[in-house]
């Protein structure tokens, strides 16, 4: 043998057992829409996840007052039926659906709003998204504790279908975001049964506990096993919604997940293995979908360890990596090298400085800081969750560091939830990262460096990169807000706390049994619009890599 060729074919089904198994789980003869979903969830708490898996379920369970088109992700109403906007662009009056409803059968009135986004912003709960209401009249002031009074901030319920929103500036963005699971209500009477409005790891969110306003209620979650949502008979537009149950499975090998699409056991995956790209693209073009994707694949400094607290460092371990190498030789999906954070064709400006690969200045500049040759440079660990890709990439990355600079790079492996509270408490010296918008607008993504927020983790801070965004924040001419911003990341590149990698793409794989699917550069599903064939995918055969 010169090797493993791999083929990808359809299998005929004679008869097929009226059961699949899927992590142990028996699944009975109820039509389900079964999804791989990367990492278990870390909480089921809107206001407390940081990732895409949590977001995907957490949209099936939880409605904001703004949906998004699934195509063109232009604003339609959601729990508002309608809103209206002052002249001046920093007044929504949001106009409620008198028929919203919770799981429970309570009404969703708009003190509901107000409480949570009350709770978001409560300085004691410490949420790492709560920043992205600080757009909202003195709602920044509150989140840092220099105002105590909440009435002062700019979100007021008028009656119980009516909530009116106070902004600092006109923002474009504002109905955009509100997909985002930071702007999601919570049930008032649930979280002050089960601790109150700043209580942190509350059981609130666990089945038989878990009150929601969205399309689907929580049934079931056997951690690292299965996430099962059913349809609510209480959503205001119910009869709209096919699917009587989706079951979110958390396969974060992506080796596994493919196999279980090909095997029946899933309809749709979260990614799919580098390797496997090609055979598909080749062989069933027809299972695998390659976006746009609105991201980009990073990796962060902790600034505030040895040697990283040095730019010079910082710029010559950024300058040493190959980024033409990693998207065009490791990755096969049409993955673009980045050389900015923000995505180039989607923010509109062009950033000033860029990273580039140049091993010469990166051996200057780490001789410069003292580690000439890389001599007497502290070894050096890449933290990263588990996934075969990142791991792929870090080794790549690992030697590139070891040839251009002379560093001892090893590498780390964490679950999830263990990777994700390493970067919180900065515990690691470089960690794998990334960053999907959660609306098209560059500030989204440059708002997550600003001075101790949330999505920061690398311990760097920048009083003019903070005030160029806050400027930012307030500009209402277009040109000069996009100047703006183009100056802050101008900043971030040139003090680099973090390495762009590459520019995503979305590739993964979808059963053709799927009814209205419809990608968009968000990676938004709108699940309440999904539907499955009546024929299974399992029924039609099943797809079997072979190895020769």
């Amino acid at each position: 043998m010169k090797g493993l060729v791999l083929k990808v074919k359809f299998l005929t089904i004679v008869a097929v057992a009226s059961a699949v198994v899927v992590g142990g789980c028996s699944e009975p003869q109820v039509k389900t829409l079964r999804v791989g979903n990367g990492s278990d969830p870390q909480a089921l708490d809107p206001h407390l996840v940081q990732g895409v898996p949590e977001h995907r379920i957490l949209s099936t369970l939880l409605e904001g007052l703004v949906d998004a088109d699934r195509k063109t992700l232009e604003p339609v109403p959601a729990v508002a039926s309608s809103w209206d906007i002052s002249e001046d662009g920093t007044i929504y009056t949001f106009h409620l659906r008198p028929e919203a409803r919770w799981s429970n059968g309570d009404p969703v009135r708009a003190g509901d709003f107000v409480y949570s986004w009350r709770r978001i912003l409560t300085p004691a709960l410490a949420a790492e998204y709560a920043y992205m209401l600080h757009c909202i009249k003195n709602a920044r002031q509150y989140n840092d504790g220099t105002l105590e009074d909440f009435s002062q901030v700019g979100v007021k319920a008028l009656d119980d279908q009516t909530l009116e929103v106070t902004l600092e500036a006109p923002n474009a963005s504002f109905l955009s975001m509100q997909i985002h699971s930071a702007w999601y209500p919570v049930h008032p009477p649930t979280i002050e049964k089960f601790g109150g409005i700043a209580k942190r790891n509350s059981r609130w969110s666990r089945p038989g506990n878990f009150v929601g306003n969205g399309a689907f209620a929580l049934k079931r979650w056997i951690p690292n096993n299965m996430i099962e949502v059913v349809k609510s008979e209480t959503y205001w537009n119910a009869t709209m919604v096919r699917l009587p149950r989706i079951r979110f499975y958390p396969i974060d090998n992506h080796l596994t997940e493919e196999r279980s699409f090909r095997t029946g056991q899933l309809h749709l995956t979260e990614t799919m293995p580098i390797e496997k790209i090609p055979v598909y693209r080749r062989e069933r073009p027809d299972l695998i979908r390659i976006d746009p994707y609105l991201g980009t694949y990073f990796y962060r400094f902790n600034v505030t360890r040895p040697p990283f607290g040095d730019v010079r460092v910082r710029k010559a371990f950024a300058m040493a990596l190959d980024r033409e190498a990693v998207a065009h030789d490791i990755l096969t999906a049409g993955q673009a090298p980045a050389r900015t954070l923000c995505v180039p064709e989607a923010s509109g400006y062009d950033c000033p400085v860029k990273i580039e690969y140049d091993v010469e200045e990166a051996r200057r500049l780490l001789a410069e800081a003292g580690y000439g040759g890389g001599k007497g440079l502290p070894p050096v660990e890449i933290l990263f969750n588990t996934s075969e890709a990142h791991r792929i990439i870090a080794e790549a990355i690992q030697r590139m560091w070891k040839e251009n600079l002379g560093a001892e790079v090893t590498l780390v492996n964490q679950d999830w939830k263990v990777y994700l509270a390493s970067q919180n408490s900065l515990d690691y010296q470089v960690a794998r990262a990334s960053w999907i918008g959660d609306y098209n607008d560059p500030f989204n993504f440059l708002e997550c460096f600003i001075t101790d927020g949330g999505n920061n983790r690398t311990g760097w801070a920048s009083a003019e990169y903070d005030k160029l965004l806050q400027d930012a924040m307030h500009e209402t001419d277009p040109e000069a807000r996009l100047q703006l911003l183009s100056r802050a990341e101008a900043i971030l590149l040139s003090e680099a706390p973090i390495i762009p990698i590459y520019h995503y793409v979305h590739a993964y794989l979808l059963s053709p049994d799927v009814i209205d699917w419809q990608s968009n550069i968000l990676g938004y599903i709108s699940f309440k619009h999904l539907d499955l064939e009546d024929s299974a995918m399992e029924r039609r055969g099943l797809i079997r890599v072979e190895e020769h």
